[in-house]
C-alpha cells in the first residue's frame, strides 16, 4: 500500500468530516481553509448550495500586523460580523481535515 502525503490524507480526513457535517439555512457549515501564508473561512448552506459569507486573511489588508494565530482570530471575528449581517445566529464548524488546534480552532471564535 502506497503512503499517503500530508495534503491526501488531510483530504481523506475531510471527506470523512463532511460525510457527518452538513450546513443548513439555519445552521450554515462554517468551511476552513488554511494555507502557509494566511487563512479562509466561509458560510456555507449545503441546501441551497450556495455561500452566506466569507472571510480571508487578504480581506484583512496589508495594514494588519501580528502573528498568523492573531490573523486566524481577526478572519474569524470578521467572519463573524458578516454572519450577524446576513443573520445567522448558529453554526456548524467543518474543521477541513485539519485537527481543531492552532489557526482553525481560533477562526472558529463565532
Amino acid at each position: 500500500m502506497a503512503t499517503l502525503t500530508v495534503r491526501e490524507a488531510r483530504e481523506r480526513r475531510h471527506r470523512r468530516v463532511r460525510s457527518r457535517v452538513s450546513g443548513t439555512a439555519e445552521r450554515p457549515r462554517v468551511c476552513v481553509f488554511r494555507s502557509n501564508r494566511g487563512i479562509e473561512a466561509q458560510l456555507v448552506d449545503d441546501g441551497a448550495g450556495r455561500t452566506l459569507a466569507s472571510a480571508s486573511w487578504t480581506a484583512l489588508g496589508k495594514s494588519f500586523k501580528g502573528t498568523k494565530s492573531e490573523q486566524a482570530a481577526a478572519v474569524g471575528k470578521l467572519l463573524a460580523a458578516r454572519a450577524k449581517e446576513a443573520g445567522v445566529t448558529g453554526v456548524v464548524f467543518d474543521r477541513g481535515g485539519y485537527l481543531y488546534h492552532g489557526r482553525p480552532a481560533r477562526t472558529s471564535c463565532l
